[in-house]
């Protein structure tokens, strides 16, 4: 699970049955840092079922979290899905790039 914003939606007329009637919005992760591990897949498209709006910081899952927060569990054709929207964070060390001042009425980042 990844912390992000949403900063986009996307529509797609022709797709795969298992994606129909699914809402995709496009997710920027917050953390912009790299290491450990292999360099991060962002932006990422992700499902959301609970209406998540542009701007508005989320949770998003993926693989199997993500399949049962869709309410399935199976082999379906998403990867990911928004399973929170942020109301408030206490990070004292997150960076600046994450933009949780936002949620406190710091302004915009």
């Amino acid at each position: 699970m990844f912390l992000g914003r949403v900063i986009g939606e996307l529509w797609s007329t022709r797709k795969v049955s298992d994606l129909e009637g699914k809402r995709l919005l496009v997710i920027e992760a917050c953390d912009d840092r790299r290491d450990p591990g292999a360099p991060k897949v962002t932006p990422v498209v992700a499902a959301d079922p609970i209406g998540a709006g542009v701007g508005e910081h989320v949770l998003v899952a993926f693989g199997k979290s993500a399949r049962v927060a869709l309410g399935g569990d199976g082999d379906y054709a998403y990867e990911a899905a928004v399973v929170g929207i942020v109301d408030d964070a206490n990070v004292p060390e997150a960076p600046a790039s994450w933009g949780l001042e936002e949620l406190r009425g710091g302004g915009a980042a």
